[in-house]
């Protein structure tokens, strides 16, 4: 396979000439380095490499091009090459454009020209984004094709699995001429979608999700039966605990029912996460410390549900859904909470067919010039609003209260404000959902003068409330009465230890009711609901188990 392509874009003889002639000075025994001089001629050039199957891993583009700008030709790159890593070059007086960009392209980095010394200033960005496009799965050699029905919700939960773990794949309608041929070649038919065709030709059809990430590569199966630590969810909680653990040299495995970045992991923009300034996407961050976890010797299990915790003497057993265990000297519990369920006439039956609970960032292309209705008023809902407002010629806004003050941070209410299509409409709550096939209509309600009315809507995103995940700990762990795990002093009561409790010490600060099982994140009980915080609490958890460990 030819190499990987780094194409450099600039209108400038002299500066395209000296960035082509660094770039490939270090990278041109690895990669295959190309130049344009304009914005069209780069996409020209981008459309013949993807006709031939191999693969773009860098995109650099000065930003001050006459024809094209190049935040606009990197905006439509992302339609050919959506995993290349996106560099923007640019003057300081473009610096503005170049942080708007982060929002619009998701762009990687910036850099201030000139670049010189490329030893200091150019190629230790190039390094980490080549390492960053490296660590993600082989796009053109190893592509995955999902064939399934528009409104299809087991199409979507196959879609959003591979989406939400990184995984490229390249989706195609059941009645596209491809999509048709693809069905017929594996003696399937539109109802037996979803259809999910290896690079090697291996048809699936309804594959679970352990089948979906074995055929993606991802780990599905543990190394080893026993270990230090075992984190138990992968959102930001979960993955702190990983990286603190695998890097203090704990032999750590991480279990991740889904796909990790949880409820972050979803979000389209982070703006106020320290030490992300211009903002961060859920998928990045998710994405970056994955690959700190892996690089510092931590395993990552993808699909895999735990379903039991017990002790055994000075460890700690853990049940799969499918039987199997695994055992530890401690737990972190970092499973985070889930959306809660809108128990609505009619949503239940369209989950998934126009329902759907968090961003499902796969749908977004296709709300292009539609209407689009968000449920809730923290900042998820917000998040989400601002990323549809940039596909929907108008995204509605439904809270219940007056307003979004008591739920959201100001600084995204303020951005809401500035964006014309977005229409926050106080005092409202969806009451009903219908539909032939997928979602068509919604009733609204005013909750002051309980006024009903229908509104014409095919995409509802729903963000209200945070359920923990917990019930398979019922009996095992102490848990306040909304199944959120109580820890450390809060398991005191008038100074007596829990039930059960085996120590001569009471439970440290993020420790549960059973010694060596720690909680972290949006999951334990006052926990403040924040990435920051939930990465603070992994993060302090390890420490914990260290002194766990060294008292044993």
């Amino acid at each position: 396979m030819a190499n990987p392509v780094i194409l450099t874009v600039d209108d400038d003889p002299v500066v395209s000439r000296a960035v082509a002639r660094d770039v490939r000075r270090r990278y041109g025994d690895r990669y295959r380095v190309l130049r344009a001089s304009s914005g069209p001629e780069a996409l020209d050039a981008l459309r013949e490499v993807k006709l031939r199957g191999e693969q773009v891993a860098l995109l650099l583009a000065d930003h001050r091009m006459p024809e094209m700008t190049g935040v606009e030709f990197l905006e439509a790159a992302m339609d050919i090459f959506p995993a290349a890593r996106r560099v923007l070059l640019t003057a300081y007086a473009d610096t503005d454009a170049a942080i708007e960009a982060i929002n619009v392209v998701d762009l990687d980095h910036y850099l201030l020209k000139p670049w010189h010394p490329p030893e200091e200033k150019l190629y230790p960005v190039v390094d980490g984004l080549l390492e960053a496009w490296a660590a993600t799965p082989d796009a053109a050699s190893a592509e995955i094709r999902v064939v399934g029905h528009r409104w299809s919700a087991p199409s979507f939960k196959v879609r959003d699995f591979l989406a939400r773990n990184l995984v490229p794949y390249r989706w195609l309608l059941s009645d596209d001429p491809e999509g048709v041929r693809l069905l017929d070649a594996a003696g399937a038919t539109e109802a037996d979608v979803p259809l999910v065709v290896t690079p090697e030709g291996k048809a699936l059809i309804a594959p679970s999700e352990a089948e979906l990430a074995a055929l993606a590569g991802l780990t599905v199966v543990p190394a080893s039966d026993f270990y230090d630590l075992v984190v138990i969810g992968g959102g930001p909680a979960g993955l702190g605990s990983a990286v603190y653990g695998a890097s203090e040299g704990l032999r750590t495995v991480l279990v991740e029912r889904r796909a990790t970045g949880g409820q972050a992991g979803q979000s389209s923009r982070i703006e106020n996460y320290l030490g992300f300034p211009d903002g961060v996407s859920g998928a990045q961050l998710t994405d970056r410390a994955r690959r700190q976890a892996v690089k510092f010797g931590a395993e990552l299990l993808s699909a895999r549900e735990v379903v039991g915790l017990s002790e055994a003497g000075g460890a700690r057993l853990l049940r799969f859904g499918d039987g199997s265990e695994i055992a530890a000297h401690t737990v972190v519990l970092a499973t985070g909470v889930s959306y809660r369920v809108l128990d609505a006439p009619g949503l239940a039956d369209l989950t998934g067919r126009g329902v759907f609970y968090g961003a499902a960032a796969t749908e977004a292309p296709s709300c292009v010039e539609q209407d689009v209705y968000i449920v809730g008023g923290a900042n998820s809902a917000g998040q989400a609003a601002v990323h549809f407002s940039r596909y929907a010629s108008r995204v509605h806004l439904l809270i219940r209260g007056a307003d979004l003050t008591a739920s959201m941070s100001r600084y995204l209410i303020d951005q809401l404000e500035r964006i014309d299509s977005i229409t926050v409409h106080p005092h409202t709550a969806v009451v009903g959902g219908a539909g032939d096939g997928h979602l068509e209509r919604l009733s609204l309600c005013d909750t002051r003068t309980g006024e009903a009315r229908s509104v014409d809507a095919s995409w509802l995103f729903i963000f209200i409330g945070a359920e923990p995940r917990t019930d398979w700990l019922d009996g095992v762990l102490v848990r306040d009465e909304r199944g959120f795990i109580v820890t450390g002093p809060d398991l005191l009561a008038g100074g007596r230890r829990p039930a059960g409790w085996s120590l001569s010490r009471d439970p440290y600060h993020l420790e549960t009711s059973v010694p060596g099982v720690f909680a972290a994140g949006d999951v334990r009980a006052e926990s403040v609901k924040r990435v920051a915080s939930a990465v603070g609490e992994g993060a302090m958890a390890v420490s914990l188990v260290h002194r766990y460990l060294e008292a044993q």
